[in-house]
């Protein structure tokens, strides 16, 4: 028997190898969810010493099953598929690891600013529709000069600010802190950010106060050439209201790597719009982050079960 059982959720990569191998050291066993609905994983939770999800829910029925659970890992930044107050009630840390894919992302965020303006994927599939006529499409602007809003200056939008300003784009941003702003980055409210940028890249996490952030209302107030950036969090966007100003051509693109829910029903109008670029939540991935990634993550789970203090642990009033 091995001394720990420990339950994986379930994860975005081919398989578990770095998890097992690394769990395998204190002789803990990997124990791999199959379903990912509540029930299925609050059975499995019943016997096991500590949870790992990726994407999954682990919603208060799960974390009950097991109240001597040991620790909730998050193989990623957000801890908003967590219920952190049920695992804090229960004296239970929860942690992630906040800066593993720092780069990946604010690259993603640049990727899709420059698709936005140089229309890439919209002259991509125009060709592979048998369309080659540079005339046939839309207005093309150059980037150096223009503006680029960062909601939300945390570890990625700084990143993303750091990359942006050699293009010669001009950076505003806002920040609930106030602190570490880089240099050439100027601070403004919500509302001026929105009026002046040409580019508004969110970069916050998702929690109640910033739920549908972009909205009818704040749609309405950037400019109609001005373009939605989002690898962050599928819930800071009311999606039917981005699909209606687009079609309204009250906003003249958008670009999502994250949606809600996690896949979209892409037989709705949004992703149907030649004006909206999406990708699927692959912002976060490369070979380097992932390896970060899952052996930080299994890292975690191993010191708590040895009864050491693990890295980032999110709700340390527990310990």
């Amino acid at each position: 028997m091995p001394a720990f059982r420990v339950l994986i959720t379930d994860y975005a990569w081919p398989d578990v190898s770095i998890e097992r191998s690394t769990l395998a050291e204190i002789d803990a066993e990997l124990v791999v969810a199959e379903k990912t609905d509540a029930a299925s994983l609050a059975e499995l939770a019943k016997t096991c010493d500590a949870i790992m999800t990726n994407w999954a829910k682990v919603p208060e029925a799960v974390i009950t099953a097991n109240p001597a659970c040991k620790i909730v890992a998050r193989l990623g930044i957000g801890l908003d598929n967590i219920d952190v107050a049920c695992c804090t009630r229960l004296k239970i840390p929860v942690t992630n690891i906040p800066d593993y894919c720092l780069i990946e992302v604010a690259e993603h965020a640049l990727a899709q600013l420059l698709s936005m303006a140089r229309k890439i994927a919209y002259f991509h599939q125009a060709t592979k529709s048998g369309v080659y006529k540079l005339q046939a499409g839309p207005k093309l602007r150059r980037i150096e000069g223009q503006t680029l809003g960062i909601v939300g200056l945390g570890n990625i939008g700084r990143k993303m600010a750091e990359k942006a300003l050699p293009l010669g784009l001009q950076v505003i941003a806002t920040s609930r802190s106030g602190r570490d702003v880089p240099p050439g980055v100027k601070l403004v409210d919500f509302d001026t950010l929105l009026a002046q940028s040409d580019y508004v890249s969110l970069h916050l996490p998702l929690v109640p106060e910033t739920k549908h952030l972009m909205n009818a209302t704040t749609l309405a107030k950037m400019k109609p050439t001005a373009y939605l950036l989002n690898t962050a969090r599928g819930g800071l966007v009311d999606q039917n209201a981005l699909a209606a100003a687009l079609q309204a051509g009250h906003l003249a693109g958008a670009a999502l790597d994250v949606q809600d829910p996690e896949p979209p029903d892409l037989s709705q109008p949004l992703w149907n719009d030649e004006r909206c670029v999406v990708t699927p939540h692959a912002a976060f991935v490369s070979e380097e982050s992932l390896a970060n990634l899952r052996s930080r993550v299994a890292k975690q789970v191993c010191a708590r079960l040895l009864g050491q203090l693990p890295e980032n642990v999110r709700n340390p009033e527990v310990l």
